[in-house]
């Protein structure tokens, strides 16, 4: 046969190749786009809508202390709400990455009013609780209603609840890039699904713009000084990601413990109830509101200053009891107030700067408490710019190791252990 010939069938087959693997893709891409349009639209308008709302219940609390006088009753509201309308959807995260790692049934489209109403009470009442599971769990129940209504195969379920939790993470907090990557990084360990990538980020963008386009903003953290980077440098913020770690693992356990001891109390409903009255005690003990809610006013104050040892301690107390004895809201934000406020107190014996030192906690705590640290580096560099990135990485990586296989999110599996060292103990919680 001629070379001639041959040439001419060996490019006409590539040619063919390429003109259908090509059609495939494009395809493929326009229907995802599609999606992705829907949902970051209908996403990113119903985080708009919460975070407006959050905002209003936070500000009359704080101008009415008196209700949180009434955190127990509105404790007993929400266990009645879960007790009769939302057994089904009690989980919150842990069912969505479940639902992601074996697929059983379509979540229920109830599970986001429930944790919208169950998140503003809980804020308005006094609890300290965040808002991360509120965006990513209405995210991931409007998401997987996609599945019904375009009838999607369990491959395509998983990249649209992929996207919904994505979508509602990088709403909330104005941090696309990192809620693309949250969403792609949580539901399991050590492993990143690449064929929701695409999807996944499109998404993000779109819920995140939608929610700014109603003209709802969020907190801007600055971060004033960022020294050279060299070995010693290097070395204390592997220190601090240490310290980071060992402190997101202490909250995650605690998270769990104090969830177990009120698991003995039979009857659901009434979980929450005995729990709003030790918070009152506390509250009123403490005598200032400024740890509970989102604290946001205290996370930027630790940037600006140095923060006492004792103001993380009583954060990561009263939002493990907080959430805990049923109250319902995220653990991110008050993860963020844990970090910042470590960190800032650490500049007593680590000689970085606070502020810096404060956003490495910021991300870093939550890296290691949720086994994200790549969408924490992410949010760090979108939250606080390039130039303290080297810093931010390394305290997150070092933290996710620290942090050990124990997370806030029971239903995470281990696809990859962190180091050889814990594979045997991979499954531990």
């Amino acid at each position: 046969m001629p070379v001639k010939k041959i040439t001419e069938g060996f490019l006409l087959s590539i040619y063919h190749f390429i003109k259908f693997d090509f059609s495939l893709v494009l395809i493929n891409t326009l229907k995802w786009l599609l999606y992705a349009a829907l949902l970051g639209a209908i996403v990113g308008s119903a985080s708009a809508l919460f975070l407006e709302t959050l905002n209003m219940a936070t500000n009359w609390r704080e101008t009415h202390v008196w209700i949180i006088a009434f955190l127990p009753l509105a404790g007993l509201i929400i266990g009645f709400a879960y007790y009769y309308w939302g057994r089904e959807v009690v989980k919150g995260n842990n069912l969505l990455i479940e639902e992601l790692q074996s697929p059983k049934k379509v979540i229920p489209l109830i599970m986001a009013p429930l944790i919208f109403a169950g998140t503003i009470i809980t804020h308005l009442f006094g609890g300290s609780a965040g808002r991360e599971g509120t965006a990513v769990q209405m995210g991931g129940a409007f998401a997987d209603q996609f599945t019904k209504l375009f009838k999607l195969k369990p491959r395509d379920r998983k990249i649209i609840l992929i996207c919904g939790i994505s979508a509602g993470f990088a709403s909330v907090f104005g941090t696309p890039l990192a809620g693309a990557i949250f969403g792609l990084e949580v539901f399991v360990v050590g492993s990143i699904l690449y064929g929701a990538i695409l999807p996944a980020f499109v998404t993000a963008i779109i819920a995140d713009y939608v929610c700014k386009m109603w003209g709802v903003g969020h907190t801007h953290y600055s971060i004033s000084s960022v020294p050279e980077m060299g070995t010693i440098n290097l070395l204390l913020s592997m220190g601090a990601g240490i310290i980071f770690g060992l402190v997101a693992r202490s909250f995650s356990a605690l998270n769990h413990l104090v969830s177990n001891l009120f698991g003995r109390i039979k009857y659901a409903p009434i979980r929450p109830f005995v729990g709003g009255f030790i918070l009152i005690l506390m509250i009123y003990l403490l005598g200032t509101t400024r740890y509970i809610g989102l604290g946001i006013p205290v996370i930027s104050e630790s940037f600006t200053q140095q923060e006492p040892y004792y103001t993380f301690l009583i954060k990561l107390f009263l939002t493990a009891l907080t959430l805990g004895a049923g109250f319902k809201g995220g653990e991110v934000t008050p993860l963020f107030f844990i970090g910042a406020t470590l960190g800032s107190f650490l500049s007593f014996f680590i000689p970085l700067p606070f502020g810096l030192l404060a956003g490495m906690g910021f991300v870093a705590v939550f890296a290691g408490a949720a086994n994200t640290p790549l969408a924490c580096i992410f949010m760090g560099v979108e939250l606080f710019g390039v130039s303290p990135g080297i810093y931010i990485a390394i305290a997150c990586v070092t933290a996710y190791l620290f942090s050990g296989h124990t997370g806030i999110y029971r239903s995470q599996a281990i696809g990859s252990p962190k180091h050889l060292l814990l594979k045997r103990h991979q499954f531990l919680r």
